[in-house]
């Protein structure tokens, strides 16, 4: 059978890796959870000289996402049941995601939060540039839809619950299965 994935999106300090904490501990079967804050926390980049401008973030960021979108792909052929913590940035992102997962098991997950309340979070997580939630919120949610959306400020086991429902009662077309037709659609258009 091939592997799943729940793909999490919402802007920073949204509560992605707290629900997706919540979902690996109440699924009945084994998914990985993989994000960005991950990779930075196993300091896979060179920190350090990117903060000195040695090496320019600039530079490095296409080829760094570049490389985080085609992992997911990889962990799922490789059997790897996932939860994926993202914040789809622009449409192009999108796409690229539509088209590396086609013929994949995706459950595309909207996470909601007021803006006030995602400016509080990132304030209290101190690990965030300020201002990275108010610019992720006004984006995020704009490049596709979802198969299931939820309000963060509910409390997370109650999430859980009913993302995992939702998860176990998805139907066909999934989200990204319609999306991509809409892009199949616009190329053939072109």
């Amino acid at each position: 059978m091939s592997a799943k994935i729940i793909l999490l999106n919402g802007p920073s300090s949204v509560g992605k890796s707290t629900l997706a904490a919540a979902l690996q501990a109440n699924l009945t079967e084994p998914f990985w959870r993989f994000s960005i804050d991950h990779l930075r926390a196993a300091n896979v980049l060179p920190n350090a000289r990117i903060a000195s401008g040695e090496f320019p973030w600039a530079e490095l960021r296409a080829s760094f996402f570049e490389g985080f979108h085609r992992a997911i792909p990889a962990l799922a052929d490789a059997g790897n049941n996932l939860i994926i913590e993202h914040i789809v940035e622009t449409a192009e992102w999108m796409k690229r995601l539509l088209l590396l997962l086609e013929h994949r098991d995706v459950f595309f997950v909207g996470l909601h939060c007021p803006l006030a309340e995602l400016e509080r979070r990132e304030r209290e997580r101190g690990d965030r540039r300020i201002g990275e939630a108010c610019t992720d919120f006004a984006v995020t949610h704009t490049f596709g839809s979802y198969d299931f959306e939820i309000q963060t400020t509910d409390p997370v086991n109650a999430n859980a619950s009913a993302v995992i429902a939702a998860w176990h009662n998805r139907a066909r077309p999934s989200a990204f299965e319609r999306m991509l037709i809409e892009v199949r659609i616009r190329e053939r258009a072109a």
